[in-house]
């Protein structure tokens, strides 16, 4: 059931502390605007919250004329534009209070990674981030959150400790293993779906450096790479966290040389141990083939954006993924002959890339969670820019082409952070279980009946 849509009065809104725009208001455009610039919002109303009070009034209102709603902070998820209804953009929330006693961080809806690791590091201290420290927290950690190293401490959900969340009935909640469970069950890995999250607690880890960068070869010499790195993810010790990469960059200042313009295979390395034993165990890898580029290096957990290389500008981008039970020979020659060299010089995907999955982030998490993706070995994610028409045609018909091939060797499940546009309900379905989808459905019934959370990858109530 969905709730009736109205075009409100805004007069109830004059409570709100942030700005409170509508379409033609002069700041509306750069409101609404997030790092996909794929996904164009055209709400009625987008408020910028600067706190908890913000949303609760924000959601209030919401409920009481039947406006749907959405939520955004840095816009890095945004892969389905948000049409009508009311948007709120939590950016200007970016306090972190770090308790270097407990190790913990209390992070506001709007913060970014780049804040959390500014504020922990003075301390020795670092979170479990993905593979940029541009994207925010709050809406990372609600889809599980993939670390970079996530095999040897898990997902970034596992490591929450409560959250404030404001449900759709307009109430402030404490949620925690003790209060209010199933609430905080549903947050951990369910996405935005049961509330709108003002702040999190989680854990920090004592790591104030890794040993971590890439291993470049040219794009010939991929299928080597590719097989070496395979065989050996079946050796390593679970803190030894990497992906295969395929990359095709194009000839643009923001990539720096001699990587602009060329059509790259690498492996990412983050490694949390002894850097010696980090630089013995990725030997092979620099054995594979001839090493063009090699960034691996002793860094500061901060400065992690390096490993991977992530764009830190906005752009139009299509993203898919898909779990994998395990990586056979049949499934690496599907791989290459999809993404590799014989793909073509006009292969439109930037970015196709394998991660090693397993280690800690196969283990149950301490509290249970709606996480669905431990029992996958690997991960198959692929990103495209849509710079035109003609190039949007061909990345849609070069993803499906790649994950039709490579569904036999699937999981039949994604996650749901990366999933990218989300389909009918039987495509959204397929970041969970059967089981998990189910319980988030009856939960999504409790917390809201009225389907106001719509957006994005959402949930229908049972």
């Amino acid at each position: 059931m969905t709730a009736p849509h109205h075009t409100p009065d805004l007069f109830a809104l004059s409570e709100i502390h942030g700005p409170v725009l509508r379409p033609g208001d002069p700041a509306y455009a750069d409101e609404v605007t997030g790092f996909n610039l794929a996904a164009l919002h055209t709400p009625d109303v987008v408020i910028g919250a600067t706190g908890a009070d913000d949303i609760v009034t924000a959601m209030r209102w919401a409920r009481a004329t039947g406006t749907p709603v959405a939520v955004q902070a840095t816009g890095h998820g945004a892969n389905f534009p948000i049409e009508q209804g009311l948007l709120l953009n939590t950016a200007r929330m970016t306090d972190v209070r770090v308790d270097p006693t407990t190790r913990t961080a209390t992070i506001a809806a709007g913060a970014k990674w780049s804040h959390v690791m500014a504020a922990a590091a003075p301390h020795g201290l670092a979170g479990l981030c993905g593979t940029s420290t541009d994207a925010g927290v709050i809406g990372y950690t609600l889809g599980g959150g993939l670390p970079v190293l996530g095999r040897a401490y898990g997902y970034a959900a596992d490591l929450v400790r409560s959250f404030q969340v404001v449900t759709p009935d307009g109430h402030l909640r404490e949620t925690d293993p003790q209060h209010e469970p199933e609430l905080f069950w549903a947050l951990r890995g369910g996405k935005g779906n049961v509330g709108i999250v003002t702040s999190l607690v989680t854990e920090l880890l004592p790591l104030p450096h890794l040993y971590g960068g890439g291993v470049y070869c040219a794009g010939e010499h991929t299928e080597a790479l590719l097989r070496a790195w395979v065989d050996w993810t079946r050796t390593v010790p679970d803190e030894m966290c990497s992906a295969f990469t395929i990359l095709r960059l194009p000839p643009i200042p923001q990539i720096p040389e001699p990587l602009r313009g060329g059509f790259w295979a690498r492996v990412a390395i983050a490694w949390p141990g002894d850097p010696a034993e980090g630089e013995a165990l990725i030997a092979p890898i620099r054995a594979a083939a001839p090493v063009a580029v090699d960034t691996v290096e002793v860094m500061e957990h901060a400065a992690l954006d390096r490993i991977h290389m992530d764009p830190q500008d906005p752009l139009p981008a299509r993203e898919s993924c898909l779990l994998l039970r395990d990586l056979p020979p049949d499934a690496i020659r599907t791989f290459l002959e999809q993404a590799g060299p014989t793909a073509g010089a006009d292969f439109p995907l930037l970015m196709v890339e394998l991660r090693h999955m397993g280690g800690a982030m196969s283990r149950p998490s301490p509290v249970e969670d709606a996480v669905c993706s431990r029992d996958a070995l690997y991960f198959l994610d692929s990103v495209g820019v849509l710079a035109a028409p003609p190039a949007a045609e061909a990345i849609e018909q070069a993803t499906q082409q790649l994950y039709t091939a490579m569904a036999p060797y699937g999981t039949g499940r994604t996650m749901v952070n990366i999933h990218g546009t989300p389909g009918d309900e039987q495509d959204r379905a397929r970041a969970w279980t059967t089981e998990v989808y189910e319980r988030l459905r009856h939960d999504k019934a409790t917390y809201d009946p009225t389907n106001l959370l719509r957006y994005g990858h959402a949930v229908t109530p049972a």
